[in-house]
């Protein structure tokens, strides 16, 4: 174990000062309603605790960029005076090279002119949750009244754009929202005029049994081979999406950007309200307790062997499946709390998310190689673009030439008209 003089490597905390209190009571949420409601006086971080952990963050890092991550819960029911408050206590301990950045992941239902004037002034980065259009939101994400909010949500949004303040778009994929792919996808980009999107599959558990409120593994592979689909045709050089970011990247040879598909986990934990620390925000359990900023080191307990063991565990527990799986060096496993099934020699540990990510990877392998052989050939990876007009225009000429009982060119391997010969060419 390291002693409190010696600093971690780099690393990221989650923070809930509120706990999980919510004035949303989404159809998936994993919390119980009693404990999502909020009350003002209970489950709130104390200006100590937020003075102390501030300033052990801030000492433990090594890198000249430092990120508060904000979340619930709804960390918007702090109030602005809270978040005043930490940025107050990071510009005292923040050192002179160091620049701190902060995210918030919210609802949008908090958000007024004066949330986004703190914000902008500030530099703080907005996550927005936001689950489609119309129903699509409405349906599972209702208020704590059970009314909808997908109106005030795009309040929020107008706001943030008047103010100019920088934010991304957080939508979770559920039994709900799958038969809409292609329409969440360009809801966000189109009304919302999202540039950073991030897609989150709920896999919701009730003991050991995953609930129907959860996206399946082949719907969850669905979803992202048919936004692919339309990113790579027209929105290379205009839209980021995280996993689209994440496979590129390890196209590359860099790491993923994303800890469910890093090699290991540890870098990213989570402190709740009265300063206990936990391994990670998905790990907020008692055998994954690392102990209290009160009382220890945040240093002490980030560099601890506990730490590091629950870091190896993700790589050391792979299945052999997934060790011989062509897409494992993608996925690396995906996220440890999903890893639910066994394999099909009965070993436990394969990801719920399997077939999916498997399907998806794969399945957009060709474009990630040309958009990586771009990148190191000094071109823009938004060339692919091009590449795929080209294809498709190619595609079109031989469907129109195609006989209905003749292999579809697509490659499909199904008949031309049990495949493309039932649309319109």
């Amino acid at each position: 174990m390291t002693t409190d003089s010696e600093s971690p490597t780099t690393f990221q905390v989650i923070l809930r000062p509120g706990g999980v209190q919510c004035d949303l009571a989404c159809s998936y949420c994993p919390y119980p309603p009693e404990e999502r409601q909020y009350k003002k006086k209970t489950s709130r971080m104390t200006k100590n605790i937020l003075d102390t952990f501030t300033r052990q963050y801030i000492e433990a890092q090594q890198v000249p960029e430092v990120i508060f991550n904000w979340q619930g819960g709804e960390p918007l029911l702090m109030g602005l005076e809270f978040f005043q408050q930490a940025v107050n206590f990071q510009f005292q301990y923040r050192g002179p090279e160091m620049t701190v950045y902060n995210t918030v992941l919210t609802n949008g239902l908090s958000i007024d002119d004066d949330w986004c004037r703190f914000f902008k002034e500030n530099g703080f980065l907005i996550i927005i949750g936001i689950d489609g259009p119309g129903d699509i939101h409405d349906t599972s994400r209702i208020d704590s009244n059970g009314q909808p909010t997908l109106e005030r949500v795009m309040a929020g949004v107008d706001l943030l754009h008047k103010h100019g303040v920088e934010f991304n778009t957080l939508t979770h994929l559920h039994a709900g929202n799958t038969d809409c792919l292609a329409e969440i996808y360009r809801f966000l980009r189109d009304d919302v005029k999202a540039r950073f999107m991030q897609f989150t599959p709920v896999v919701k558990q009730e003991g050991k049994k995953v609930t129907g409120a959860s996206v399946t593994g082949r719907q969850y592979g669905d979803f992202l081979k048919r936004i692919f689909d339309e990113w790579v045709r027209r929105d290379v050089r205009t839209v980021s999406v995280d996993i689209f970011d994440a496979a590129l990247a390890t196209w590359v040879g860099q790491p993923p950007g994303l800890c469910i598909f890093d090699e290991t986990c540890g870098k990213s934990l989570a402190v709740e309200q009265d300063g206990d620390l936990y391994s990670c925000n998905y790990f907020v359990e008692p055998h994954h307790y690392l102990g209290s900023i009160k009382n220890k080191s945040l240093a002490e307990m980030v560099n601890s062997e506990q730490q590091a063991r629950f870091g190896r565990a993700k790589s050391d527990s792979l299945p052999v499946h997934c060790l011989q799986c062509r897409v494992r060096l993608v996925c690396n496993g995906g996220c440890p709390k999903n890893r639910l099934l066994h394999t099909p020699d009965g070993e436990p540990g394969l990801n719920y998310l399997c077939e999916g990510y498997q399907d998806f990877f794969n399945y957009i392998g060709p474009a990630m190689a040309f958009m990586a052989e771009e990148l190191e050939t000094d071109r823009s990876p938004a060339n692919v673009m091009h590449l795929i007009a080209q294809q498709d225009a190619m595609l079109q000429m031989m469907l129109s030439q195609v006989e209905p009982n003749n292999p579809c060119p697509c490659g499909s391997g199904l008949k031309f008209k049990d495949c493309h010969g039932r649309q319109e060419v």
